[in-house]
């Protein structure tokens, strides 16, 4: 049965965190707000509960869900580096709408589905968002829509498409902004720019001036419904990249969700 928790009212919204943090803790579903639109999320160190969220939203192990984190220790965790620019990118824009892609750390015992060694991970700018993730440790998060369906702006919203697969959801109102995060890899020896969005690339290169982004995929407005993922969505790569060599652009996710 599923609980929906108003996060306007101040003990509703301890009850509410105290119900999510147990939730994901045994494996179940979670919906939150985040700075782009509401997002699903599971424990990420939890394989079961990552294969229940793909399915939740009807994809597959080729479109795994990036990772939030509510601590840049945490994201450093997850990286086997963060390289010569992520700490520099991380101190300009998180927490943000900036998704950064890095080599995963060969320690990590998890199962995301077919990321071939990288992790997309995030910091979200959402008081909601960041104190369920400090208390959660990181969790793999995608948009709370089910496949090719809108992203979910409103927790109602959420409901309406998810229902009972989600045990806890998390109402902090309507999403100020559903434009995605950008996300740039940085798992090869110049940074790449995958997909543009509310960072600029202008922005960017402010902080790392030698950043390709010829390949990047332009998101010159909010997402059109139906095209829309939560947060930094799926950064699925074709195949293993030998190291020191840039991973090559994505391909669109097949259901058109782009990310946040």
């Amino acid at each position: 049965m599923s609980v929906v928790y108003d996060c306007a009212d101040a003990q509703q919204r301890e009850a509410g965190l105290v119900a999510a943090v147990t939730a994901a803790q045994h494996g179940n579903l979670v919906v939150l707000p985040t700075d782009t639109v509401y997002g699903i999320g599971a424990d990420a160190f939890t394989p079961s509960a990552v294969s229940t969220l793909l399915a939740a939203k009807g994809r597959g192990r080729n479109l795994p869900p990036p990772v939030l984190v509510g601590s840049v220790r945490s994201a450093s965790a997850l990286a086997e580096s963060l390289g010569p620019y992520g700490q520099d990118l991380i101190d300009e824009f998180w927490p943000g709408a900036l998704t950064l892609v890095f080599r995963a750390s060969p320690t990590l015992k998890w199962d995301l589905g077919d990321t071939f060694g990288t992790v997309a991970v995030r910091m979200p700018l959402h008081p909601i968002a960041l104190e369920l993730l400090r208390r959660t440790g990181p969790m793999a998060v995608s948009s709370a829509n089910t496949h090719a369906r809108p992203a979910a702006t409103t927790a109602a919203e959420a409901e309406a498409q998810l229902g009972g697969a989600v045990s806890v959801y998390l109402d902090g109102g309507p999403c100020a902004d559903n434009m995605p995060s950008t996300i740039v890899d940085l798992t090869g020896s110049v940074p790449r720019v995958l997909r543009a969005g509310v960072v600029t690339t202008d922005q960017l290169r402010k902080i790392v001036p030698l950043i390709d982004a010829a390949d990047s995929v332009p998101v010159a407005e909010p997402v059109p419904a139906g095209d829309s993922e939560a947060v930094a969505d799926s950064v699925p790569v074709s195949e293993p990249v030998p190291a020191g060599e840039p991973v090559e652009s994505p391909q669109p996710a097949g259901d058109s969700e782009t990310g946040s």
